[in-house]
């Protein structure tokens, strides 16, 4: 399964952050008239400002404003682990204006915790392209008296009830449910801080506000290399190119032990079929471009498979539905 996954004593379990809002890109376009026409797109990122999503979502909007010759926006929409941003697209109107950059939880994990507004996401949004796959990087703030995972998990069972703490972009947000499953991997307790975004909830282990993150590395790899964060492990089946140094969980002393994510573009059910297929073919273009591939490389994060969005859409359907069971299984709940 090419989503976010977490492997562990054979399950699969699915897992899945924005500058400025609102900083357009101009595209390339095919003609002077065509662009005049065009109207642009507003690509949502439902997170706060400086978060991975958000880094990806703004490396990736110029290329694939040049391969569909409109001008896209980029839109901050943050608040409720990205649901408040993803809940606007789905009930915008479906003339392909308006598009989700999301990861896998906004759609598969947060309509299971979001009740109230009777959305199911997975049926309201549908899938145009997935642009990358990544992992995450578990950081602790340079004081943590730990090098290594071994460590950190000693380190963290010596502490009292609550004294230990992670970060995450909200409740049901991929940094909380990494956070969720890591604790239960290794056997530890620590207390939750949900935040806005993952760039704010990333800043206080920076602080010294909060011992722990499991972020996605854009955001991360940068703070790492300045020294203002120790990487102690990353979360994915092999170590990451950028940071050959960090052991994978699984060389670290938790075997099985795997948790992937993915970025991807979607839009209201309802756009015609005929401009699914051009806006797909225009995201799988922009995604493939040396350009951005070697932006992907720089921050850490992987090429999306090669799967049309069929495929992309069932492996979605799939994960919503496992959420749906793990979500209880965990008794996983609005803060």
């Amino acid at each position: 399964m090419t989503a976010p996954t977490l492997t562990r004593r054979g399950a699969l379990a699915g897992l899945g952050a924005g500058f400025g809002a609102g900083v357009g890109v101009g595209a390339l376009a095919a003609g002077p008239a065509r662009a005049q026409a065009a109207r642009p797109v507003t690509m949502v990122v439902p997170y706060a400002a400086g978060g991975g999503t958000d880094i990806v979502a703004r490396e990736f909007a110029p290329l694939f404003a040049e391969a569909m010759a409109r001008t896209v926006v980029v839109d901050n929409r943050g608040g409720a682990a990205g649901h408040v941003g993803s809940v606007q697209v789905a009930r915008s109107r479906p003339d392909g204006a308006t598009l989700l950059f999301a990861v896998s939880t906004n759609i598969v994990v947060n309509p299971h915790l979001q009740t109230a507004d009777r959305l199911d996401l997975a049926a309201a949004l549908q899938p145009v392209a997935q642009v990358s796959s990544y992992q995450y990087v578990l950081v602790v703030h340079p004081d943590v008296p730990a090098r290594t995972l071994a460590e950190l998990i000693a380190w963290v069972k010596r502490q009292k009830a609550g004294d230990v703490t992670y970060s995450s972009g909200g409740v049901g947000n991929a940094n909380h449910l990494a956070g969720v499953l890591f604790s239960e991997a290794a056997g530890l307790q620590m207390e939750h801080v949900p935040y806005r975004g993952t760039g704010p909830a990333l800043l206080d282990v920076v602080a010294g506000r909060v011992s722990m993150n499991f972020s996605s590395p854009p955001p991360a790899l940068a703070l790492v290399r300045e020294g203002r964060l120790r990487a102690i492990a990353v979360t994915g089946a092999k170590r990451i190119a950028a940071i050959p140094e960090v052991p994978t969980l699984a060389e670290a002393g938790l075997p099985n032990t795997v948790i992937t994510g993915w970025h991807g573009i979607f839009a209201p059910v309802g756009v015609p079929a005929e401009q699914m297929a051009a806006m797909e073919a225009a995201a799988r273009k922009a995604a493939a471009t040396p350009r951005f591939l070697d932006r992907l490389a720089h921050d850490g994060l992987e090429p999306a498979p090669e799967r049309p969005r069929s495929a992309f859409a069932a492996a979605v359907a799939q994960e919503s539905a496992y959420w749906g069971r793990k979500v209880k299984e965990l008794d996983l709940k609005l803060e």
